[in-house]
């Protein structure tokens, strides 16, 4: 079994989905991307995340996030349970479900718990850069729905702290204040932080979000 850890390069793969075959890695291009998985189709809470990102995915696209899904059922029974979130959930599902019912991608990406179920893959998210990293992984148990304002919150404090020798508070939310790398000295702050800053404590020092204008 696969263990993956942050910083990893994400396996690549290929496989069957409802949008054709995927190469994992050529699919991303230059793209960041969420790889998530489902326990079962025709399952109640997989059917609305599925319609819930079919609904965020403007909000995806904007952060150049391709999103891709995930279950150990076939094909054949994805494109049944795709007509359902459309239906259930007034929505088109525009983005690939990966047929796994050989599980390669669930235990390369060790989505299967033996402990929590033997067969079906928990609610697992990896979140992967356009450097083909995995940036954050987040699991989830088969009874827990996942907040998809918390993924794209997280996206965005990924993409910007990429960028720039920032990091993210508690609770940050997309154009409130940073912190400041420690690794950045007093003097380097005005060259690098036009905006100024605020200092708290020698080691918290704060300042408005770079990449905004």
């Amino acid at each position: 079994m696969a263990t993956i850890r942050l910083g990893d390069v994400a396996p690549n793969f290929t496989a069957k989905s409802t949008e054709g075959d995927i190469n994992f890695h050529d699919w991303l291009g230059d793209s960041w991307g969420i790889l998530f998985s489902h326990p079962a189709d025709y399952t109640p809470v997989c059917t609305t995340e599925l319609g819930t990102v079919a609904k965020y995915k403007p909000e995806f696209d904007k952060r150049n996030v391709k999103v891709v899904a995930l279950s150990v059922d076939g094909l054949e029974s994805h494109k049944g349970w795709v007509n359902d979130i459309n239906e259930t959930q007034n929505t088109t599902v525009n983005f690939p479900i990966i047929a796994d019912d050989d599980k390669n991608v669930s235990e390369l990406y060790d989505m299967i718990h033996p402990n929590a179920n033997d067969k079906l893959t928990v609610r697992s998210v990896f979140v992967i850069g356009d450097d083909k990293k995995v940036k954050l992984i987040i699991t989830y148990p088969a009874s827990t729905g996942r907040n998809f304002d918390e993924l794209l919150r997280v996206i965005d404090s990924l993409q910007l702290t990429a960028y720039h020798k920032v990091a993210t508070p508690a609770n940050w939310k997309n154009g409130e204040d940073v912190v400041i790398s420690p690794a950045i000295t007093n003097e380097q702050i005005p060259g690098m932080f036009p905006k100024g800053h605020k200092e708290i404590k020698p080691y918290l020092r704060m300042t408005p979000q770079p990449n905004l204008d």
